[in-house]
């Protein structure tokens, strides 16, 4: 009997040893799981905004990247297969500060997580994104649906493109040949002295105005759009090449390199190099969209040298990028003057 107990008690810790030293395993993703998912997906959600979002399998994890209607493309917090066909991604997590004590500071804080389940329907995805309500009673649901985007195609060669008849957008004089994108809204863009002004000012204790942005009554296909913009200090608008890609305009003067200063592709493209100007005086944007490729020449600069742009940025009008589509004229942010609007349509 002694003899059988030490040998069971043997058995006890060798087993324990082989344990301590056991690395744990990490079930590899498995493949055909996932696959119909990767890539990247534009999105049309159901309150009339565009998204986007790209699924990537890195080693022995998913990871993603989101754009859901206005704002940055942004990293998701996670990513996950929840059940076949059907995959999880979590959008944000927002600290919500539950209780403080007496000096304010925070005693009890709850993370609020927003996330989209995602089915495939066919060919694209269907899905919903489930936002939690900030005091934890009912969760709020939008839908949206969903297509993939083939991959990009290599860069053009811009030497040899063949470019049709220049078209002026603005006359100088009047508003002929633009609208707001939303009638509804209120027009902040006026011409003063042959520019085009946007001004929209908030009345002070009153109401807030909701003021819109401004778009051509045409819409083109790819083309090279040269124009003069001049930014006081602080101020923040974008110009939408076919109402979906916004090369930035904002006063980032003497900034460090990023992808929301002037004439980056917002939240895309950083540039290259800081060619902009002091606010308060005329820069020049000379842009050229090209088989979703994009190059921005900023005061003479180089700054975006033909790069591929994999999707929408915030504030696109719709989210097929092969559909022609307006410029428009981000008019719901700050004071800016545009002048000298000149398109010229690229011939293939």
């Amino acid at each position: 009997m002694k003899t059988n107990y030490l040998f069971l008690i043997l058995v006890l810790v060798a087993a324990m040893v082989i344990g301590c030293n056991t690395e744990p395993q990490v079930a590899p993703i498995q493949k055909t799981d996932i696959t119909e998912f990767l890539g990247q997906w534009t999105i049309d959600i159901a309150n009339g905004s565009v998204g986007w979002f790209e699924v990537r399998q890195e080693d022995n994890y998913l990871d993603a990247e989101i754009l859901w209607g206005g704002g940055s493309v942004l990293p998701v917090s996670n990513i996950f297969l929840a059940r076949d066909h059907v995959l999880t991604i979590q959008r944000t997590n927002t600290n919500v500060v539950r209780k403080r004590d007496e000096n304010n500071n925070p005693v009890r804080i709850q993370m609020v997580t927003a996330w989209l389940e995602i089915v495939r329907n066919g060919d694209g995805i269907e899905g919903i994104l489930l936002s939690p309500r900030r005091n934890g009673l009912g969760v709020d649901t939008t839908s949206f649906t969903g297509v993939k985007l083939p991959p990009v195609p290599p860069a053009p060669d811009l030497a040899n493109l063949k470019f049709g008849t220049p078209i002026d957008l603005f006359n100088g004089k009047d508003l002929t040949g633009w609208r707001l994108i939303n009638e509804k809204q209120t027009n902040g863009f006026k011409v003063v002295d042959g520019t085009l002004v946007n001004d929209p000012v908030q009345p002070e204790g009153g109401q807030r105005i909701s003021f819109g942005n401004l778009r051509t009554e045409q819409e083109f296909e790819d083309f090279n759009l040269i124009l003069e913009v001049n930014i006081p200090p602080g101020s923040n608008s974008g110009v939408y090449l076919r109402g979906m890609y916004e090369i930035q305009v904002v006063d980032s003067y003497n900034r460090n390199l990023d992808s929301h200063n002037m004439g980056a592709v917002y939240s895309r493209i950083t540039p290259t190099v800081a060619a902009e100007k002091p606010a308060g005086e005329w820069q020049t944007m000379d842009m050229t969209l090209c088989d979703r490729h994009i190059t921005v020449v900023l005061n003479g600069v180089k700054i975006i040298d033909n790069q591929p742009v994999y999707g929408p940025t915030g504030g696109a009008m719709k989210s097929d990028v092969f559909t022609p589509g307006p410029i428009y004229l981000q008019g719901d942010h700050g004071k800016v003057a545009y002048r000298s609007i000149v398109l010229t349509p690229i011939i293939k």
